[in-house]
């Protein structure tokens, strides 16, 4: 968990940047949050294709379930503007907890997994629903 929260704090950061308009870098802050988010959510990806190969013969749908997180996170920065983007990321964090939940229930994924996840895709969506306020307050 401690090193969970650790990646937060550049998110965290740069957000608290860009809501409280802090100067120098605030414009291009939620640019930085957004592209951390569509990692994370490639990050949670590889997490769900390591745990679908726990399986014997891993499920087609499992393995492409994900494929999801990085595709979806990737074409949000890329069609999207920067508000609509985060905005969009925040829900994509926030949806990829029932696939967590999924992974835990299927025995997939260790229990203490969703307790993990929780709090730090609440969190970065928080910055990325945050950071998109900021722009188009």
């Amino acid at each position: 968990m401690l090193l969970g929260l650790a990646g937060l704090i550049p998110p965290a950061v740069l957000t608290a940047v860009a809501v409280l308009d802090l100067g120098l870098f605030a414009p291009s802050t939620p640019g930085f949050v957004r592209t951390y988010a569509a990692v994370i959510l490639s990050f949670l990806g590889g997490t769900w294709w390591a745990f679908a190969c726990r399986e014997e013969k891993p499920s087609w749908w499992l393995l492409s379930l994900s494929v999801i997180p990085s595709l979806a996170g990737w074409w949000a920065i890329a069609s999207f503007r920067p508000p609509e983007a985060l905005f969009g990321l925040a829900v994509l964090l926030l949806a990829a907890l029932a696939v967590d939940a999924l992974m835990v229930r299927r025995r997939l994924a260790p229990p203490w997994w969703t307790g993990l996840r929780v709090p730090l895709s609440t969190g970065l969506a928080l910055c990325c629903a945050l950071s998109g306020w900021a722009l188009v307050r």
